[in-house]
C-alpha cells in the first residue's frame, strides 16, 4: 500500500492513454509525445492534477494522447481557457499545446495576453511552419515567398519568429528545441515545467506531407553542426566543428559571426538568461546568415503570476468587506421588475 498523501511513483507508460496516436507516420508529432510523457514521472505532481489543453490542429490531438486530464478546446482559444481553469483551480499544473497557426494566427491574440499576465502555464508551441491539418496552406512561420496551396506564387508575409513574440509579449520563460534531438527536448521540457509563470517553448518540428524538413539544418549531422548554436548559461556562444569553430560577437546591438581563432576570447558573446534584451537579439536569428540558437532564452523567475495577484485583490476584498452576497450583487444598481 502506498503513504497516504504521497505521490505515486510512476512510469512513462503510467502517462500513456488508452486512444490510437493518429498522426501521419514519421510525423515529429510522435517525437514531442514520447519525450512528454517520459518526463513527467521527474515532475512528482499526481496525475490527477495535471491537465493539457489544446486548441484546433495536429499538435491539438495530444490531451487524447495523454494519461492524465484533459481539454480538446476550440480554435486559438487554449491560452483563454487554461487561464480560466488556473484561476478556478491555481494548485494544478497546466500544460497548453499549440501550433504555429493555432498559436500565432487565430490564437495569436490569446497567447499575446496570457503570457504579458503571467499566468503560471507551460505552453508548448509546434512549429513546422505550415498548416498541416487543414492540409498545407501557408501559416505565420511559413519563409517569404514559400509557394502553398494557398500562395502559389510564394507567400508576400515576413515569419513571425515565436520567441520573439513571446519574449516581446513578457513571457518569463522562452525556450527553443528540436523534435529530433530527444535528450535536448526532455531537458528543455522539464526546465520550463519547473518555472513558476509563463513558460514557452517553441518546438521545431517536422511536417513530412506537407512541409518536409523545414528544420532539415539541424537534422543531418553535418549540417547541424554549421547551423546550430547550443545555448548554455554563462557561456560563448559559439558553433561549428571543432576544427573550424565560429562564434559571435556583438557589434553594438548586432550580432556577427566570426572564427573564433581570430579574436580573442574575451570578446565573444556570453549567454545570459536573465538579459531579455539579447535573448530577443537571438531570438531572431536566422539560417544560413546566423545559427539557429536552441536552449533556453531566458528566464526570469520570482515574478508575481497572474492568479497570485487576483487572489489576493480575492483575499482583500472578504477581508474589507466580509463574504460577497450574489443575489444582492445581482440586484444592485438599476433594475427593473416587469408585471
Amino acid at each position: 500500500m502506498g503513504v497516504p498523501g504521497a505521490t505515486p511513483k510512476y512510469t512513462k507508460k503510467d502517462f500513456e492513454s488508452d486512444q490510437d496516436v493518429r498522426w501521419c507516420p514519421g510525423c515529429g508529432d510522435y517525437a514531442i509525445l514520447s519525450a512528454v510523457q517520459k518526463m513527467m514521472p521527474d515532475l512528482g505532481i499526481p496525475r490527477e492534477d495535471i491537465v493539457f489543453i489544446s486548441g484546433i490542429g495536429c499538435s491539438s490531438r495530444f490531451p487524447y494522447y495523454m494519461n492524465t486530464y484533459g481539454f480538446h478546446t476550440i480554435h486559438g482559444r487554449a491560452p483563454a481557457v487554461a487561464t480560466g481553469l488556473k484561476l478556478a483551480r491555481p494548485e494544478l499544473k497546466i500544460f497548453v499545446v499549440t501550433g504555429d497557426g493555432d498559436g500565432l494566427s487565430i490564437g495569436g491574440n490569446h497567447l499575446l495576453h496570457v503570457l504579458r499576465r503571467n499566468v503560471d502555464l507551460t505552453i508548448l508551441l509546434f512549429n513546422n511552419r505550415i498548416y498541416g491539418l487543414t492540409k498545407g496552406q501557408y501559416s505565420p512561420t511559413s519563409e517569404l515567398g514559400k509557394v502553398t496551396k494557398s500562395t502559389p506564387i510564394g507567400s508576400a508575409d515576413r515569419p513571425l519568429s515565436p520567441c520573439a513574440f513571446a519574449l516581446a509579449a513578457g513571457a518569463t520563460f522562452v525556450a527553443r528545441t528540436v523534435d529530433r534531438n530527444i535528450a535536448h527536448m526532455e531537458e528543455t521540457l522539464k526546465r520550463a515545467a519547473a518555472h513558476k509563470g509563463a513558460a514557452f517553448v517553441e518546438i521545431l518540428q517536422n511536417c513530412n506531407v506537407y512541409n518536409d524538413m523545414a528544420w532539415g539544418v539541424l537534422y543531418d549531422r553535418e549540417s547541424k553542426a554549421l547551423h546550430e548554436l547550443r545555448l548554455q548559461h554563462g557561456q560563448p556562444l559559439v558553433f561549428g566543428p571543432v576544427d573550424d569553430r565560429r562564434g559571435l560577437v556583438l557589434e553594438g546591438v548586432k550580432p556577427k559571426v566570426v572564427k573564433v581563432k581570430d579574436v580573442p576570447e574575451s570578446s565573444l558573446w556570453v549567454h545570459d538568461e536573465t538579459d531579455g534584451g539579447t535573448a530577443l537579439v537571438l531570438a531572431q536569428l536566422v539560417s544560413p546568415e546566423y545559427p539557429i540558437p536552441i536552449g533556453v532564452l531566458a528566464s526570469r523567475p520570482g515574478d508575481t503570476t497572474y492568479e497570485e495577484i487576483l487572489i489576493q485583490q480575492e483575499q482583500k476584498a472578504v477581508s474589507d468587506r466580509g463574504p460577497g452576497d450574489i443575489a444582492k450583487l445581482l440586484m444592485s444598481g438599476d433594475t427593473w421588475k416587469i408585471g
